[in-house]
């Protein structure tokens, strides 16, 4: 007999015991060599034009599954026969990766001009971090054309390999490029507004990790305080998930994590502003356009200065995104 379960954690430890389901296997997202095989077989269904191979299409798709890669091609076969083509294109594939990580197009929901300048800032608040901190995924694509559920504008950032580990200056860093659309706004508008609602729930989420689970906080030390959720491999212990530590260092978590993004944000800040000018024009460029491909990007990119390393590190004593309606 077999199962499968997407929440190995929530089982019953007695379907694990010896002699019922006591052999799992763990089937994780594919890499690369894997994907180009998946993407082998589905696209044998299409009829593709020359520009189409298993290879190129894999350095679109780091981290798709298998379902997302059969998704992807039906999805571009869908776009090309809606324009009447004889052949699935490159452009039907890029289309159909914007539509599955961002979401559907949503031209009859319209901004008002006040709402699209802001968006625009916003959205190159997240572009310009990612292209000035080192360690982030490459700017793909701009758009203040809303998508998806409540998605008013969207940066995609490809990444261009399979990484398994960061570091804590690349997560900081992250932080940062999560927190450019809030930065933009403060800096440009000196306004907060709900549209970096799901950009702080990252970005907090992230600092979270760094304390309770990576031990990257040196007030803390090297210390777990979030116990790991057993892998489908391990037996579940009847404990549970519960908090480990005492109320004082309940309360110096709280500012290990509200501190590194506090960090975050001023780092992004002092990004933005020193690009203000490359910030404004492209603004202006994007509401008029709506959509910056990748021309414009590295037009933009050529005009950004990188920061070195050592000026983001976090001081010793403790340091795809878009914009959603609220």
């Amino acid at each position: 007999m077999l199962a499968a379960t997407n929440g190995p954690e929530i089982l019953d430890p007695a379907l694990l015991r010896a002699g019922r389901f006591d052999r799992q296997v763990l089937v994780d997202r594919p890499d690369k060599k894997d994907r180009i095989a998946i993407l082998d077989v589905h696209m044998k269904t299409a009829v593709l034009a020359t520009d189409v191979n298993p290879v190129t299409i894999d350095e679109l798709t780091p981290g798709f599954t298998g379902a997302d890669l059969a998704n992807l091609v039906n999805e571009a076969a869908l776009l090309a026969t809606r324009r009447h083509a004889d052949s699935v294109h490159l452009t039907d594939f890029t289309s159909a990766v914007e539509r599955i990580i961002a979401g559907l197009e949503k031209k009859n929901r319209l901004l008002i001009p006040k709402e699209c300048r802001i968006v625009a800032y916003h959205e190159l608040g997240h572009a310009i971090g990612a292209m000035a901190l080192p360690g982030q995924d490459p700017v793909h694509k701009i758009s203040i054309i809303p998508r998806g559920i409540g998605a008013l504008g969207y940066t995609i950032q490809r990444p261009t390999e399979d990484r398994l580990l960061m570091t804590k200056e690349e997560l900081e860093n992250r932080m940062s490029v999560l927190l450019g659309g809030r930065a933009a706004e403060k800096t440009f508008f000196n306004h907060l507004s709900t549209g970096a609602a799901g950009d702080l729930v990252k970005a907090t989420g992230a600092a979270r990790s760094m304390v309770l689970r990576y031990g990257m906080d040196e007030n803390l030390g090297h210390v777990a305080h979030e116990r790991e959720r057993p892998s489908v491999l391990e037996p579940i212990e009847p404990r549970g998930y519960g908090r480990e530590f005492s109320d004082e260092t309940g309360r110096l978590i709280d500012h290990a994590v509200r501190d590194p993004v506090g960090r975050a944000l001023d780092r992004a800040i002092e990004i933005l502003s020193a690009h203000r000018k490359v910030h404004d024009k492209t603004a202006q460029w994007l509401v008029q356009k709506e959509t910056l491909e990748e021309g414009d990007i590295a037009a933009l990119r050529s005009q950004i200065t990188p920061v070195q390393q050592a000026a983001v590190a976090a001081p010793s004593a403790g340091t795809l995104s878009s914009v959603r309606d609220g």
